[in-house]
């Protein structure tokens, strides 16, 4: 039988949910019930993964510290080390796990939760309507941030374009060498929609076709592992044009005053998942962390200035100032000429679909 307290932990939580109150007051309506928010945070701490660099500071700056403002007890730590699947993996099998939530992707959290590997998300707590769609509210992660890989171009060498993936593909019309990842996420999209495929329709992918289709470039192609390799190929002319991440794309803009340019036509709109790993030391907290990041629109505005990760709550669009507009993937103008990868389709394909690819461009 359910206890008067009980009756109102239920109410105040669903005052939250509706956004009537703040986390804060939510917490303070628990202490004064005699609960820890939810018997949470009292001395507690969470490790956020990251990939180091700025992301460092940023998640720090910007979902680690409103959280700790808001919730008492509580103290979130960042590990720059990089939180690869296979390292999740090796962690939960082991029974060893000291990451609480991870940056990880749609598709690695399919994976991730196909393998028994990671805590469906809890989405009593997580609030679907805090972000803008649902590819990036799944059931084992939920994205605070977005990104997405658009097409860069030397403006220099072709002043009118190009506008497409199948201008890209146009070796005659824009000749010069291609610039793609060294992976077959969002490549095999821009070959596809390179070939008049409807973008509204590439799932499930055409691989056979798509791959045939990458095969035609590839002794006009130079290939790319991360992203700061991506910005020096383009800058040293080793490539005219490439598919690389938008943040990339936006330090060639902005160092270069406009000469490297780029598209946001036929570009892959990804969510910035966070998976939190089975077993996490810090327990049903790491929800809460995940609530916090997904429903405060300013401080992804911030690390949209700081990173250039487009926000996700769809709240935050109106919040992102003029001057930095044009750089926001979810931007409403920016977004609606976009497509949104499927993760769950690259969760369940990927490692295969990755290795003919890679066959593919280096065979």
């Amino acid at each position: 039988m359910q206890t008067f307290q009980q009756d109102c932990i239920a109410l105040a939580e669903r005052r939250f949910r509706r956004g009537e109150i703040s986390r804060r007051t939510l917490f303070q309506a628990l202490a004064g019930l005699g609960v820890a928010a939810p018997a949470l945070a009292q001395d507690k701490q969470l490790v956020m993964v990251n990939w180091g660099g700025l992301a460092n500071q940023g998640f720090g700056e910007f979902y680690g510290a409103p959280f700790m403002a808001e919730t008492p007890g509580a103290k979130v730590l960042q590990d720059s080390s990089g939180p690869a699947t296979g390292r999740i993996r090796s962690m939960v099998e082991s029974g060893r796990v000291t990451w609480d939530l991870c940056d990880s992707s749609a598709s690695g959290a399919r994976l991730l939760g196909k393998l028994g590997l990671a805590t469906p998300i809890d989405y009593s707590v997580v609030k679907r309507e805090d972000v803008i769609g649902p590819g990036f509210a799944v059931e084992y992660g939920a994205a605070p941030y977005s990104f997405s890989s658009v097409l860069v171009y030397d403006s220099q060498k072709f002043p009118d374009g190009p506008k497409n993936w199948t201008d890209f593909w146009d070796l005659k019309k824009f000749p010069g060498t291609r610039l793609l990842r060294r992976d077959a996420t969002c490549t095999l999209e821009a070959a596809l929609m390179s070939m008049g495929r409807d973008p509204a329709q590439l799932y499930p992918l055409d691989t056979a076709a798509a791959l045939k289709r990458v095969a035609e470039l590839r002794k006009n192609l130079v290939l790319w592992t991360n992203g700061s390799e991506s910005e020096q190929l383009m800058r040293t002319g080793e490539a005219v044009m490439g598919q690389i991440w938008h943040t990339r794309a936006s330090v060639l803009f902005k160092e270069s005053k406009g000469r490297f340019k780029y598209v946001w036509d036929q570009g892959l709109l990804q969510a910035g998942i966070f998976v939190i790993p089975k077993g996490n030391p810090g327990g049903a907290l790491a929800q809460w962390l995940l609530a916090s990041m997904l429903t405060r629109p300013e401080p992804q505005v911030g690390l949209l200035g700081l990173l250039g990760n487009g926000p996700t709550n769809p709240k935050a669009a109106a919040m992102v100032p003029a001057e930095l507009r044009q750089f926001n993937p979810t931007d409403p103008e920016n977004a609606r000429r976009q497509v949104v990868l499927d993760g769950n389709w690259w969760g369940d394909n990927y490692q295969q679909v990755n290795q003919d690819y890679l066959d593919t461009v280096t065979g």
